[in-house]
């Protein structure tokens, strides 16, 4: 059996199942089993003798960080600070008879991940004595100490542990400070069109006509154009502050087009709302317009009455085609993309097959396509780190999903992805930037474009949790304004500096009471519309992108907290 020592041997959940833990194996695929934590240790039960890796939610707050931390300086004047509460995840590791120790196996994945990142990244020449690469020297040396200081014994288990604790602490820090420095890098080469033009055969230029290419060495598509920024509008906040805050903030807008909103009762529309947003995007402000996904399953989406066909696939198969020809039909002329459909891998709420999967996504895009011949298209993977396979055996694996649309000939033109973080819910656990920038490239090998369509976080702890909802976490400091403002800048730098990446979409312009919402409090506007702080950096984000010019905040390291802090340190 698989076991680990807990962080806590006081710990103790009863012997049920650990909240948020779940099972990986070979290309980080989640396999069926349970993981529980009784008396400080944890147990991996699986169905398989093979090797698998542990992924679980660890406290990196300020507490945590007392306990392995003298408040000494590391190196450079880097001092350690709280990194939240994130999701982390062991290597693959044999079933043994003693139990693993969980830091030390933290701490090994983080490592070899840095050295993965290097290699992909091809950044093996960064100099030893940049502050990056001698962080990652610390935390190597720790790791050693480490497991020097492993043995049976309990006193030199816990000093093991601790040392684990300390070497995963600075391992993370310098792995997302590798993260930003290779942003930089590659943002400046994407936006002047150098890295481009270095791998095209179609001469110096860029023009309109100009194609993606595969990069050479990397793997993902590379695209000529720029990437847009853009913001999701639910139609129940037509407003003239919602109004300015995308004319200041977007290059184009999403409309969702819930069937919940556009279908209210079986039969009868109400275009209203979305006719007004779409009017005054095309005559006014004259940016496009995305439109979708029209066939979502998540509850937020789903209408009433629809519930009495989700165990009759032909009939909900009949209603989804009037659906989608009643839309397309309407706003053809008017819509530039659709995104076709949402997450029916994930089989949450309607049950699908894997054949009824495959066939609705086909019907959907087939669909469209006949409609709207010019538009282009995208299908939206969400939860894209696949944690609700663990559980629902008759889902598919996200990248699974992704691949068996290419087998099966559905022609899209990008992969979206749907990325929330930091609220109660399946799939929404908090992550760091280099696990984040590291999805994204898994992604990107399906070489196509990838938009992300709806990214998010909150700016408030969510107060709904029940027992039965994982710890959502945060990154670097609890949820509030700001936190989600630095949130914002980190991402939106990683993700706009991709060379696959073709738009960047946060998921929720503003709450509103009388409609559905994508996450409590995770709006770029707030009570009364008032501008949260993440509408500025979502414009510095996309004034950045139009000059060329890497955000600043993000280069000097204040997005993770460092302005006025002796461990500031700027990236070169």
């Amino acid at each position: 059996m698989l076991r680990y020592v807990a962080l806590d041997r006081t710990e103790s959940s009863g012997d049920k199942p650990l909240s948020g833990a779940y099972l990986l194996g070979p290309d980080s695929v989640p396999i069926a089993g349970e993981v529980i934590c009784d008396q400080g240790i944890i147990r991996c039960e699986k169905n398989t003798t093979e090797a698998a890796a542990l992924a679980l939610q660890i406290h990196l707050d300020q507490a945590q960080l007392d306990l392995v931390d003298d408040g000494a300086e590391i190196t450079d004047g880097v001092y350690l600070r709280p990194l939240g509460i994130l999701t982390l995840q062991t290597c693959l590791l044999p079933e043994r008879d003693r139990p693993y120790q969980l830091t030390l196996e933290l701490a090994r994945h983080r490592i070899m991940m840095f050295i993965n990142r290097l290699e992909e990244w091809q950044a093996f020449d960064i100099p030893e004595d940049t502050p990056v690469m001698r962080l990652f020297a610390c935390a190597r040396a720790v790791f050693t100490d480490a497991l020097v200081a492993a043995s049976d014994s309990v006193e030199s288990d816990s000093v093991a542990a601790k040392l684990g604790m300390r070497a995963l602490w600075i391992g993370i820090e310098a792995s997302e400070r590798l993260t930003l420095l290779i942003a930089q890098n590659d943002f400046r080469q994407r936006m002047s069109g150098e890295m481009y033009m270095g791998i095209a055969d179609d001469g110096p230029k860029i023009n309109k006509r100009a194609k993606p290419v595969l990069h050479p060495s990397r793997g993902g598509v590379v695209l000529p154009q720029k990437p847009a920024i853009g913001c999701m509008v639910s139609p129940a906040v037509f407003d003239y502050r919602t109004k300015q805050a995308i004319e200041k903030s977007c290059d184009f807008i999403t409309m969702p087009m819930r069937w919940i909103e556009m279908e209210p009762r079986e039969g009868e529309y109400d275009y209203a709302p979305t006719d007004k947003w779409i009017e005054w995007a095309i005559r006014t402000a004259k940016i496009p317009v995305v439109a979708g996904p029209l066939i979502d399953f998540r509850p937020t989406s789903v209408p009433e009455w629809l519930y009495i066909w989700e165990n009759d696939y032909e009939t909900l198969r009949e209603l989804v085609y009037e659906h989608i020809k009643a839309l397309v039909t309407r706003y053809r002329r008017t819509i530039t993309r659709w995104t076709v459909c949402s997450g029916l891998h994930t089989g949450e709420h309607f049950r699908l097959s894997f054949e009824q999967m495959m066939d609705l996504t086909r019907i959907c895009v087939l669909l469209v396509r006949k409609l709207h011949p010019r538009a282009t298209m995208q299908i939206e993977i969400t939860q894209p780190w696949g944690e609700y396979h663990t559980t629902d055996r008759q889902s598919l694996p996200p990248t699974l999903y992704a691949e068996m649309l290419s087998q099966a000939g559905v022609q899209i033109d990008a992969s979206s992805l749907r990325i929330q973080m930091g609220s109660c819910g399946q799939g929404q656990s908090t992550r760091d930037l280099m696990a984040f920038s590291a999805m994204l490239d898994h992604y990107a090998m399906l070489d196509r474009p990838i938009a992300i369509s709806a990214i998010g976080a909150p700016a408030a702890i969510d107060n709904g949790q029940s027992e039965d909802c994982p710890q959502p976490g945060y990154w670097r400091q609890p949820w509030s304004d700001a936190s989600q403002a630095q949130w914002m800048s980190a991402v939106s730098a990683i993700a706009l500096s991709k060379p696959f990446v073709q738009s960047f979409c946060w998921h929720d312009l503003a709450e509103t009471t009388n409609a559905p919402t994508e996450m409590p409090a995770g709006g770029l506007l707030g009570e009364k519309y008032h501008p949260r702080p993440a509408l500025a950096r979502m414009i510095e984000a996309r004034n950045a992108v139009t000059a060329g010019l890497f955000p600043t905040r993000v280069s000097t390291l204040d997005v993770l907290g460092v302005e006025g802090d002796p461990s500031r340190v700027v990236l070169r």
